[in-house]
C-alpha cells in the first residue's frame, strides 16, 4: 500500500471512529465533567474522580487528553454507560484549534478551568490565544451547565463575563464562591488548607508536599460540593488521595534520600513553584536536579535564572541533559561541588548513589522527555533502561519496562502478549 492510499485509509478510520464516538456519547446519561487549564488539570481530574467515587460510579480519563483519547474513551473504554453516574475527562490543548473539537464532542455538563499560562509557547505565542482555546470548553457546556472558574486568574474569570451558564468560582480572592485560606506546606509537613463556602468552612489535610497544590485541590472540592458530595466525604477522600506519579510524588527510601519527583512537565511558570516548595521544606540537606525546561530548550537566560535561584535554596544543584551547559555556573561553584553538570540521567543516578546522605531531600524537576523519575526508581528497583531519551510519552511507572534494557523492550512486550494469549486460551479450554 503506497503512502497516499495509507493516508486515505487512516483518514477514513478516524472519521468512522469519530462517528462511533458521537453515537456513544449520545447514549451516556451520566454527568459529564470536562477539565482543562495550563496546569493542574491532571491532579484535578484524578482527585475529583477519587472524591466522586465515594458518591457514585465514575469513569475517569486522566493524562491521555487528546482528541484520539476522547474518541477511544467514548466508544471503547466506557463499557456500560447506563451504570455510570459521572464521566470525567481531562482536555488538553497543544495549539490553537485543538481543544474545540474535543469540547464539541464531549458536550460537558460541568466545565472546570484551572489557569491560563503560556505553556506550549511555540504554538500559542500569547496568553490571549491560550485563554481563547480554554474557553471553548466553557462555550460547549450543555444548557443549564456549570462553569467552575479560577477567580484569581484574570484570563479565566473573564470567561464568566459572557457565559450563558451558571458560574461558580474558587480561589483566594475575597469574591470567590469557594475561598481558600490558611494554606501551609513545609515538607515533610503536607499541605493543609481551609475552604470557606456557603455551607461553612471545610478544613482539609492533603497528601501534597507543596503549597501550590491548593489550586487543583480547591477546584476539585468546588466541583464535588456543587455536585452534592457531603463535605465530610470530601474531606476524607482528599486525605486518602494518592498523588499522580511524577507530579511532586514523594518517594522516601530506606536509609537513603527522600525524592520529590516532578518530572512529568516543566513549563517555565512551574519552575519557581517547585523551587518555592524546596525553599520551604525543612528537610536537609537539599539537592535540586534540573533537566529540560519546556518550550525553552535553547534559552540560556532561563537556565541562568533557574540556577541563580536554585543555588540559594539547595546545597547542590545538578543540571542534566543537552542544556546542562546553559547554567552559567561559575568555576568556583564547579570546583567546590556546589554545581554538577552531567549529560544523562544514569550519570546523575550514579553520582547521587555515591554521595547520598540519609534523609536528604532531592527534587527531580524536568519535562517528561528525560524521564528523571528513573533516578528515584533506581533506589527501589533494578533500573536497566537508561537510554537518555526513549521517545515514550508515558512515565516509567506507566510504561513498566524500566527493569528491562531499552533495546529489549519490543521482544519483552511481544513475549508478554504471547504469554497472555496462551493464558486466556488455557482458561477458555478449562485448563
Amino acid at each position: 500500500m503506497n503512502a497516499k492510499l495509507r493516508k486515505v485509509r487512516e483518514d477514513l478510520d478516524k472519521r468512522f471512529d469519530a462517528y462511533r464516538a458521537k453515537r456513544a456519547r449520545a447514549k451516556i446519561r451520566a454527568t459529564i465533567i470536562g477539565i482543562t487549564g495550563s496546569s493542574g488539570k491532571s491532579t484535578v481530574t484524578k482527585l475529583l474522580g477519587h472524591i466522586l467515587a465515594s458518591h457514585g460510579s465514575v469513569h475517569t480519563q486522566v493524562l491521555a487528553n487528546t482528541m484520539n483519547s476522547l474518541v477511544r474513551m467514548l466508544y471503547k473504554r466506557i463499557k456500560n454507560p447506563a451504570e455510570l453516574d459521572y464521566v470525567i475527562f481531562e482536555a488538553g490543548a497543544s495549539g490553537p484549534g485543538t481543544l474545540k473539537p474535543m469540547a464539541d464532542m464531549l458536550k460537558p455538563h460541568v466545565a472546570v478551568v484551572t489557569m491560563v499560562r503560556l505553556e506550549h509557547f511555540s504554538a500559542f505565542k500569547t496568553l490571549e490565544n491560550v485563554a481563547r482555546e480554554k474557553r471553548t470548553l466553557v462555550d460547549a457546556l450543555q444548557p443549564g451547565g456549570l462553569a467552575i472558574l479560577n477567580a484569581d486568574d484574570p484570563h479565566v474569570i473573564e470567561m464568566a463575563s459572557a457565559a450563558r451558564h451558571r458560574v461558580v468560582t474558587f480561589g483566594m480572592s475575597e469574591q470567590a464562591d469557594y475561598r481558600v485560606t490558611d494554606v501551609h506546606a513545609a515538607y515533610p509537613d503536607r499541605l493543609t488548607m481551609a475552604v470557606h463556602w456557603r455551607g461553612g468552612v471545610l478544613e482539609l489535610k492533603t497528601p501534597f508536599p507543596a503549597e501550590h497544590f491548593w489550586l487543583p485541590t480547591a477546584a476539585a472540592i468546588c466541583a464535588a460540593l456543587e455536585l452534592g458530595v457531603p463535605p465530610e466525604k470530601v474531606a476524607a477522600s482528599v486525605e486518602t488521595f494518592q498523588p499522580l506519579a511524577n507530579r511532586c510524588k514523594v518517594l522516601v527510601t530506606e536509609g537513603g534520600p527522600q525524592f520529590i519527583v516532578d518530572a512529568a512537565k516543566s513549563p517555565w511558570h512551574s519552575i519557581d513553584l517547585a523551587f518555592d516548595m524546596m525553599a520551604k521544606a525543612t528537610a536537609k540537606p537539599k539537592r535540586i536536579v534540573l533537566g529540560q525546561i519546556s518550550d525553552y530548550a535553547g534559552s540560556t537566560r532561563k537556565y541562568h535564572y533557574a540556577y541563580k535561584t536554585a543555588r540559594e535554596i539547595a546545597d547542590q544543584v545538578i543540571y542534566v541533559g543537552d542544556n546542562a551547559h546553559r547554567s552559567g555556573a561559575g568555576q568556583e561553584d564547579r570546583d567546590s561541588g556546589r554545581f554538577q553538570e552531567l549529560r544523562t540521567p544514569r550519570e546523575v543516578s550514579e553520582h547521587i548513589k555515591k554521595t547520598a546522605v540519609a534523609g536528604e531531600l532531592i527534587l527531580l524537576k524536568s519535562s517528561a522527555r528525560l524521564h528523571l523519575e528513573r533516578i528515584a526508581l533506581a533506589w527501589t528497583h533494578d533500573v536497566k533502561c537508561w537510554v537518555p531519551v526513549c521517545g515514550k510519552r508515558e512515565g516509567c511507572d506507566t510504561c513498566g519496562l524500566f527493569e528491562v534494557p531499552f533495546e529489549e523492550h519490543r521482544d519483552h512486550v511481544r513475549q508478554r502478549r504471547h504469554a497472555r494469549r496462551w493464558q486466556r486460551l488455557r482458561h477458555l479450554l478449562g485448563g
